[in-house]
């Protein structure tokens, strides 16, 4: 159905379709800062499952939480959530090798020349271990020891059930003015210009907005169903469309990093909360059946099942428009990069907070939407870049799928980056995209690729003052790590209400 009808063209009425970790985190943040301003509807359906396996986060979440005021304890406490330092990914570069990406930062840098050119010459000249040995978060992975202090970087993450987290940012919002409606949506209605006018709910109920923000998941309801903003198809570097996820049992204390297995067409997560561990399969069914891919997931978990394995079908892509007309996608509906370094819930924060930054009081103007939409597609393709690499740069080649990756055509932005790496040991972060410096040495040293030279700034020092440096870090490092409790240890002091539950 469309409507003639015209929007006033000021902003008042938002309305969130679709629940979730999305949706709530949208809600979650717009009740808290412009629920005073705004009329603000979550049209969501208890009938309508949510994807809810994404368990893992990265560090940025903490500005998530500082913007709505939230404690990390409470939402630890909520969420069933243990810590997170890093990823360690095992197979990637060969079978029975395996490296962490942690999220700290590595050794010291000089003005003219990042630590890895020092670590470089320290390992050709045989005393410098490897490259994680000079990072504390990387040292506290291994050591299974974790601390929190006042004065502290932040440099770690949460382990978290995403239901849990989607209910309690529901309850938070609802005490900031959100309203929440329950039903399935039945159809969409649009002005003749094509812009979006109201939701008809099942019920027969009408819900009228002047923006849309769309968390309907892969389905796109608003933004390609009734918009059709179209979409990049990725699945050409990234083969994986296919998931299993399934829950387990806990059988050990929880460990203070993800794990990342790769197998012979995809890789596995282990993700351990405080209860249970979250398990799933990431496969390419170009190169894996799925009954293949049940047996493979099954056949590698620890403890006993307590779901059955839920398969997920994805497209990995963007939207080619983020923001389309008044309709605005957040989550899984504005796209998809695999989980494989827990980008999906922090793409959620920036599109919420990049929104709110941008909001349209007065009336959706082109130059904001278009603003809105290059910032998302760049870090969009900066993540991407990052994906690819863990794929492309391997010494595997010993089934179908692995041999595609290491010899697939990749974006022009990842060789020159690769190809700049290769040939001078250098790194840069460009403007905001979100993995810095210390992230790309960590996974490229760890799928084997070395540069060729290190900068000569480095020879300022002699090889005995050079070693001094080096082995003053490492074991700087090491003793401030062995200060630090177990993981389990602080999780008992830290959670106690969650911790006396489970006894």
């Amino acid at each position: 159905m469309t409507t003639t009808a015209q929007q006033s063209g000021r902003v008042q009425r938002v309305v969130i379709a679709g629940g979730g970790t999305a949706g709530w985190m949208t809600a979650a943040a717009f009740g808290k800062l412009l629920g005073k301003q705004l009329d603000i509807t979550l049209v969501e359906s208890d009938q309508i499952g949510t994807i809810g396996v994404g368990e893992a986060t990265i560090p940025t979440l903490h500005l998530f939480h500082d913007v709505l005021g939230l404690t990390e304890a409470d939402v630890m406490k909520a969420t069933n959530a243990t810590f997170k330092l890093g990823i360690k990914f095992e197979n990637w570069r060969q079978k029975d090798q395996d490296y962490i990406h942690s999220f700290g930062y590595l050794g010291q840098d000089h003005w003219a020349a990042g630590f890895q050119h020092f670590w470089l010459k320290g390992q050709q000249l045989g005393f410098a271990s490897q490259i994680g040995d000079y990072c504390k978060e990387h040292i506290a992975c291994e050591a299974q020891r974790f601390a929190v202090s006042p004065n502290q970087d932040r440099n770690h993450a949460l382990h978290l059930d995403a239901t849990a987290y989607a209910k309690f940012l529901r309850e938070f919002s609802e005490k900031h003015g959100v309203k929440r409606v329950e039903g399935k949506i039945r159809a969409v209605d649009c002005f003749s210009d094509g812009d979006i006018a109201a939701l008809q709910m099942e019920s027969g109920d009408v819900i009228e907005g002047d923006l849309f923000i769309d968390c309907t998941g892969f389905r796109g309801l608003l933004i390609e169903e009734t918009l059709h903003a179209g979409y990049h198809d990725w699945s050409h570097w990234l083969p994986c469309d296919r998931a299993l996820a399934v829950q387990t049992s806990s059988v050990e204390s929880p460990i203070p990093y993800t794990r990342s297995i790769a197998h012979g067409a995809g890789w596995q997560w282990r993700i351990p909360l405080q209860t249970r561990v979250g398990n799933g399969l990431v496969y390419s069914s170009r190169f894996c059946s799925d009954d293949e891919a049940r047996s493979t997931l099954l056949g590698n978990i620890e403890g006993e099942t307590q779901t059955e394995p839920r398969a997920i079908k994805f497209r990995t892509g963007t939207r080619r428009k983020h923001w389309h007309r008044n309709c605005v996608a957040v989550g899984l509906s504005s796209g998809f990069i695999e989980p494989l370094e827990s980008t999906s819930i922090h793409l959620i924060q920036r599109s919420v907070l990049r929104l709110l930054q941008l909001f349209p009081y007065d009336g959706i103007e082109s130059a904001v939407r278009d603003e809105f939409n290059e910032q998302s597609l760049m870090e969009m393709h900066n993540i991407l870049d990052f994906i690819v690499l863990h794929y492309h740069v391997t010494e595997r080649d010993d089934t179908p799928f692995w041999r595609h990756c290491k010899n697939m055509q990749i974006p022009d932005s990842l060789q020159h980056r690769l190809d700049m790496f290769l040939q001078s040991g250098r790194v840069y972060k460009h403007g905001a995209e979100l993995f810095g410096e210390a992230s790309w040495l960590q996974v490229m040293i760890g799928q084997g690729l070395l540069p060729q030279h290190y900068h000569p700034a480095v020879d300022v020092m002699s090889n005995d003052e050079l070693q001094r440096f080096l082995e003053n870090i490492k074991t700087s490092f090491t003793k401030q790590v062995a200060a630090w409790p177990k993981h389990e240890e602080f999780l008992q002091h830290y959670c106690p209400a969650k911790r006396a539950a489970m006894a």
